[in-house]
């Protein structure tokens, strides 16, 4: 079978969080499975030189977006045996920062137009197209608007994939018009509360709606948790389906992990306790091998259950144990963290930040892996600590609930 899978980011080009990640190990996955599985990507000033170079230039053309016609030009690069398509345009992809653009409706509009319009310069007709979160959303509304008659499209399929369904892209309904250029007669579709709303469109083109794991299925028909779009979903039911994610175990791999300071699998377990006494010492933390040693890496916000936290904190402390933290997010919080580490200064640290390679230090030598979140589509972090042998603790909600079993300190 021939898929491509569309992302606004996919691992090792670009990466903001945990779509990256899927979409960086999925196509493999899929490929190991006999299917053809191609990826396609806008080509971001931030992506790495050392991939630019060596990419090869494909072909290019032009995409009508309303008034507008823009170039478009795609680049190749074979990694790990899956094949990249990259959309060149540097008026709206030369630029500092992937998202949070003031025109990023009008950037990702271009984008799903392009995908659609590549086809006939790679000349690779998927079977499936994989749409994922806002971005892409467009897509499956495109093919059915404009490119249903283009021989090699006309029976593509379409699975569009929510891994987040609290950002939608949302614009005002002047886009219809001056950037999206739908006609009047298809415009119901990305409509919603007065407003233009990509991931609605994509609700209701695609032939399955995905989420990222069947917990968040269920919650999102319920007002709480689909922010404004529980009337939609419901009325789409038959087409959606949960799927639970998972992580690539060769790049999370506790046996070849780089930055442990002991590497160790399942029989060698026991020299899991050198990296342990390893993040001590780089943390400045008094080292007792007796002593549970908890991390939380997150996004410090309250979606992640930061608030939860910070309302135990002391409460917590107070116990024989030691908390480090690594994340950046709402300042608030930020704060509170950086507090509670001076009032506990041999028990805490709040390393306000990410670092790659110092969360793989982390996940190898926590006991317990705390991710309170509440809400959270499907989650990678539990599944890389239970990788590592760290215990999760987590909020019984969507993908933590899926992936997580359940304690029961009765029965043990």
């Amino acid at each position: 079978m021939k898929i491509l899978l569309t992302a606004s980011e996919a691992s090792p080009f670009i990466k903001t969080g945990g779509l990256g990640d899927v979409a960086g190990a999925l196509p493999g996955a899929l490929n190991g499975l006999k299917n053809d599985c191609r990826v396609i990507l806008p080509l971001y000033d931030e992506i790495p030189t050392e991939f630019k170079q060596t990419m090869r230039f494909v072909g290019s053309t032009f995409v009508d977006l309303s008034w507008r016609r823009q170039y478009l030009g795609v680049f190749e690069y074979t990694i790990d045996g899956v094949i990249y398509y990259f959309i060149d345009n540097e008026y709206y992809f030369k630029r500092k920062g992937v998202y949070g653009h003031f025109d990023d409706g009008e950037r990702f509009a271009f984008f799903s137009k392009a995908v659609l319009e590549s086809c006939a310069i790679t000349g690779f007709y998927p079977d499936i197209i994989h749409a994922n979160d806002w971005h892409t959303a467009l897509v499956p509304v495109f093919l059915d608007v404009f490119y249903r008659n283009v021989d090699g499209l006309r029976n593509t399929k379409t699975v569009f994939t929510i891994h987040n369904i609290e950002f939608q892209g949302k614009y005002d309904k002047f886009l219809m018009g001056d950037i999206l250029g739908i006609p009047d007669h298809w415009q119901n579709i990305v409509e919603c509360d007065d407003d233009v709303n990509y991931m609605k469109g994509g609700i209701e083109r695609a032939n399955v709606v995905t989420t990222v794991s069947n917990t968040y299925a269920q919650e999102l028909r319920d007002p709480y948790f689909a922010y404004g779009l529980a009337g939609i979903l419901n009325a789409r039911d038959y087409k959606i389906r949960g799927v639970v994610n998972g992580i690539d175990t060769a790049k999370f791999d506790p046996a070849s992990d780089k930055n442990l300071a002991a590497n160790y699998t399942l029989k060698t377990v026991a020299k899991r306790a050198e990296n342990k006494k390893a993040v001590c010492e780089l943390m400045d933390l008094p080292y007792s091998p007796d002593r549970p040693l908890m991390v939380m890496i997150s996004r410090l916000t309250e979606q992640k259950g930061v608030d939860l936290v910070a309302t135990v904190l002391d409460e917590l402390l107070a116990a024989d144990m030691q908390f480090i933290v690594l994340g950046k997010g709402d300042w608030k919080y930020e704060t509170v963290l950086k507090n509670a580490e001076k009032r506990f200064s041999t028990k805490m640290r709040a390393v306000i930040n990410f670092n790659q390679d110092l969360a793989s230090k982390l996940y190898g030598a926590a006991d317990l892996f705390l991710m309170p979140s509440k809400f959270e589509p499907c989650g990678l972090g539990q599944m890389i600590a239970m990788r590592y042998g760290a215990v999760p603790i987590v909020r019984e909600t969507g993908g933590l609930k899926d992936t997580v079993e359940p304690f029961n300190p009765v029965t043990k």
